[in-house]
């Protein structure tokens, strides 16, 4: 997997391309690299023609600005004077990457970047290359709308953009590690994004595998040991499709031999019917994205690998796909889950809750982990409560969740603590088994919490509830994808802040 554009450092005094990109603040003052091609005179007459202000990014784009080999020069707003954030340098790279994307190669002024130069820096890098991403590879020629019998090749992708800066050298070596973050969202992303019929649980493990190249470690356990495993709960979710289920388990060992691991758990319902409990037709499409949670975490193992992360890491996902055939199970059958405990299946379209607790059972019997994070597509209720700009935390440990947030914060992946209590707890309670699967309409993704919960027995633990911000969520500066991957950065900043990676 390769990023896009191919991102280069070089020093201040090295030529350019044929398209140049300058910063401005909003009194048009430039920083000493740009002022280097004599542009203050011409800048400040075709500010005043398009009346550019200079606020914080928006455009001013100069034609043949009779500068020597320069076609084109485009000045980005910075506002006024001061330290900028790492969100402010992700979402300034997108604006830049959409501005030039199409066109050839260019270069980047890139200055003003206050007190920590490389963590704005790879920032504005990340940002460029996440909103560079595409998924067209089914899309092999774009329609002429002025005529549909026509044919126009698709629009073309910058190849590569040169960064101008101060100290190239040391901006290089921590965009290396800052890239393996768009390389792990890119693979989130792809996975996110294919189609259900070419990748159903088989295909999802195939993908994986593939990690084995960056040194992870990789483990696929088919029907038969998962039945071995006594996984009933997520086998009775599977035994309406047709495809069989899979669960994949991959190990990154960058820490000491002793110390335990990071377990992270994703939901993967490569698609998504409801079962029985069918769903309505209309937008039935968008369930395959129902394993973001899974892409998330298969993208954030990558991550972490190829930036040879100092961490005992392992990431569990659940491959499954739920179908209405007349094997699948019906509401009122009862499961017996890995742990032991009974679950009445009162709505078959609350499955993702049953895969992720036959895992995180397993994840607590077979890996000792230090702590566990979940991520998944599990409500429609967490859509409701906080829409699609945060997803949902809930955790029986306050530092981890704490250390979640300020990884979100730090990441633009915003997180908003919801609570746990007894109270919900109770609505789960069933006549006929140990609990029920879901606890009705009020409360649904508190419940569903409250349901992995029952299978958390004394280990640090916070499940994030993805399902509005995998998929469809609102297009930023730095993402026109359907698939955002959102996830994988948070989890790898919360790898580098709490666990020596």
């Amino acid at each position: 997997m390769s990023l896009t554009p191919r991102i280069t450092f070089i020093s201040p005094g090295s030529s350019h391309r044929r398209v140049v990109v300058l910063f401005a603040d909003n009194k048009l003052a430039l920083g000493p690299q740009a002022d280097t091609l004599k542009t203050g005179k011409l800048i400040a007459r075709a500010a005043k023609a398009a009346d550019f202000k200079g606020k914080i990014r928006t455009i001013l784009n100069i034609l043949a600005p009779d500068i020597a080999g320069v076609e084109r020069l485009i000045v980005i707003g910075l506002g006024p004077p001061a330290d900028l954030t790492r969100d402010d340098w992700r979402r300034l790279g997108g604006v830049v990457l959409a501005t030039i994307d199409g066109g050839p190669d260019a270069t980047v002024f890139l200055e003003r970047l206050g007190g920590k130069v490389a963590d704005g820096a790879t920032e504005f890098c990340l940002g460029m290359v996440l909103r560079a991403y595409r998924f067209d590879k089914y899309k092999h020629q774009g329609t002429d709308e002025a005529d549909n019998s026509e044919r126009a090749p698709k629009k073309k992708s910058i190849s590569a953009v040169a960064v101008a800066i101060d100290g190239a050298a040391k901006v290089r070596r921590a965009w290396a590690s800052r890239a393996a973050a768009g390389e792990g969202v890119y693979l989130a992303r792809d996975l996110v994004n294919e189609p259900a019929n070419l990748l159903g649980p088989v295909e999802f493990s195939a993908r994986l595998k593939s990690l084995e190249s960056d040194g992870v470690a990789i483990e696929i356990l088919g029907e038969k040991e998962l039945s071995r495993l006594k996984m009933g709960a997520l086998l009775g979710v599977a035994q309406g499709a047709s495809r069989p289920p899979r669960v994949v388990i991959m190990r990154w060992k960058g820490g000491r031999t002793t110390a335990k691991p990071l377990v992270l758990v994703g939901k993967g319902v490569v698609f998504d019917t409801g079962g029985i409990s069918i769903k309505p037709s209309a937008g039935m499409e968008d369930m395959k994205g129902d394993m973001g949670g899974a892409a998330a975490v298969a993208g954030a193992m990558s991550a972490l690998a190829k930036r040879k992360a100092k961490a005992n890491v392992v990431g569990i996902v659940g491959l499954v796909e739920n179908m209405p055939d007349a094997n699948a199970q019906r509401p009122g059958d009862i499961v017996t889950s890995m742990a032991g405990k009974t679950v009445e299946v009162i709505n078959t379209d609350a499955e993702g809750r049953l895969v992720l607790a036959d895992l995180l059972h397993y994840a607590q019997k077979h890996l000792k982990p230090k702590a566990m994070v979940d991520l998944a597509t599990l409500t429609g209720a967490i859509i409701v409560a906080l829409g699609h700009h945060h997803a949902g935390l809930f955790a029986n440990d306050d530092a981890l969740a704490d250390a979640i947030i300020d990884a979100g914060e730090a990441t633009g992946e915003k997180i908003w603590r919801m609570p746990l209590a007894k109270s919900y707890d109770k609505m789960l309670d069933s006549r006929f088994a140990d609990m029920k699967n879901i606890g009705g309409r009020d409360a649904g993704a508190i419940t569903a919490a409250q349901f992995l919960k029952r299978f958390v027995e004394n280990v640090p633990w916070a499940h994030l509830d993805i399902a509005g911000t995998a998929m469809a969520s609102p297009p930023s500066d730095i993402n026109k994808s359907w698939g955002s991957g959102f996830g994988v950065r948070l989890l790898d900043q919360l790898v580098a802040d709490q666990y020596g990676g």
